[in-house]
């Protein structure tokens, strides 16, 4: 476990602006918006801001204020972020992100698990917080041999946390891909993990017994109709990664395309992404995949997971907290979550969608203090 800042080197950020305004654009269907993907206006004037605007540097400092480390685990380079709580008795908490996004996302919610009584809170609410990039993402080594799943990240979640970081007991919040990783660490390491706060319900196979719930058959039967008009990007991440990889790691304006479309039709932002974040907060998550070149790595955990052989699925029986944002597609009916834990609270944010920790910092940091409160 090393001490990590972040250092992207002056002729990365010229080379990025020197892309940029070679940019090649597509045409596009007049009035379009955002019906055939990403918005060819937004794209250019975020491109533009992106090549003559945007201060990586300062972004870069922002990110660095965060204590920062890097582990070898397993043969694997792990980035984190290690935030000690203010309060008298930290809970350890392990927040875990998704894609296509970062550590980056959680810079404001950090302060206010970290430092409860500087924001509003109680001191006696604090964590220790964990937020790791997941493997190929960010700041974590790129894993170059197959079999990168999410389940292997999650062991190596249980290793970072009580091996290198000494905590026998802990406790897990995410979403996303991070949230499928805080679901498995309350199935299968409940020896470790104490309770869970997620956003994502567990997946469920098979609905026949007892039979599924008019509430349950609306739902996914709203699921099926998603995927088949929003999943085209999980298809393709899931059987050819690589051929998707070439252009996005070589074209920013391409990167940004595929990441942005994606921040906008997930958050709770009413089609009008900049109502929720600046342009600053979505290039510095951008500008992370561009630096890093983690964009092929980070689509392969979608191949490597729906190749994996099946999991052991028994029940969760830690106690969990399913706190599922304004995403409609998120949104299980209690009785299908009760299909697979057996202690839950079950509760629906009234704002926020898919990258809640940056949309609904406040929201979001409310909720995981009071679920936690009860296990201090």
């Amino acid at each position: 476990m090393t001490p990590f800042q972040i250092a992207i080197p002056d002729a990365a950020i010229a080379d990025l602006k020197a892309r940029l305004a070679r940019t090649r654009w597509p045409d596009a269907v007049d009035g379009a918006g955002w019906r055939y993907g990403a918005d060819l206006e937004f794209l250019k004037a975020l491109t533009a801001y992106w090549r003559d605007k945007f201060d990586w540097r300062a972004a870069e400092a922002r990110l660095n204020a965060l204590p920062q480390f890097l582990a070898d685990i397993d043969g694997h380079q792990v980035h984190f972020v290690h935030a000690k709580g203010k309060g008298p008795h930290p809970l350890p908490l392990v927040i875990s992100h998704g894609w296509p996004s970062s550590v980056a996302e959680f810079q404001k919610i950090i302060p206010l698990l970290t430092d409860p009584a500087s924001h509003g809170g109680r001191a006696e609410d604090s964590f220790d917080v964990i937020a790791p990039s997941l493997p190929g993402f960010g700041f974590s080594a790129r894993p170059t041999e197959a079999g990168m799943t999410s389940a292997a990240a999650t062991r190596l979640w249980v290793k970072l946390m009580t091996e290198t970081l000494g905590y026998g007991r802990f406790y897990a919040h995410g979403g996303d891909i991070g949230g499928g990783i805080t679901n498995r660490l309350g199935r299968l390491y409940g020896e470790h993990v104490a309770a869970i706060h997620t956003m994502v319900a567990a997946p469920v196979a098979d609905t026949s017994n007892p039979p599924a719930s008019a509430a349950e058959k609306s739902w996914l039967k709203l699921v099926d109709a998603w995927e088949a008009d929003e999943g085209a990007y999980g298809h393709q991440q899931r059987t050819r990664p690589e051929t998707l990889a070439y252009g996005l790691n070589d074209s920013p304006a391409g990167l940004a395309a595929w990441i942005a479309e994606k921040w906008q039709s997930w958050s709770d932002c009413g089609g009008d992404v900049l109502s929720r974040f600046t342009m600053d907060e979505l290039l510095t998550n951008i500008s992370i995949y561009w630096f890093t070149e983690t964009i092929a790595s980070s689509v392969r955990m979608y191949f490597e997971s729906a190749h994996a052989a099946p999991e052991p699925q028994p029940k969760i029986a830690v106690p969990a907290r399913v706190y599922l944002t304004r995403e409609e597609v998120e949104r299980a009916p209690s009785e299908y979550v009760a299909r697979s834990y057996t202690n839950f609270n079950y509760g629906l944010a009234p704002r926020g969608g898919h990258f809640m920790a940056a949309e609904e910092p406040e929201l979001l940091a409310e909720d995981i203090r009071t679920w936690f409160r009860r296990f201090r």
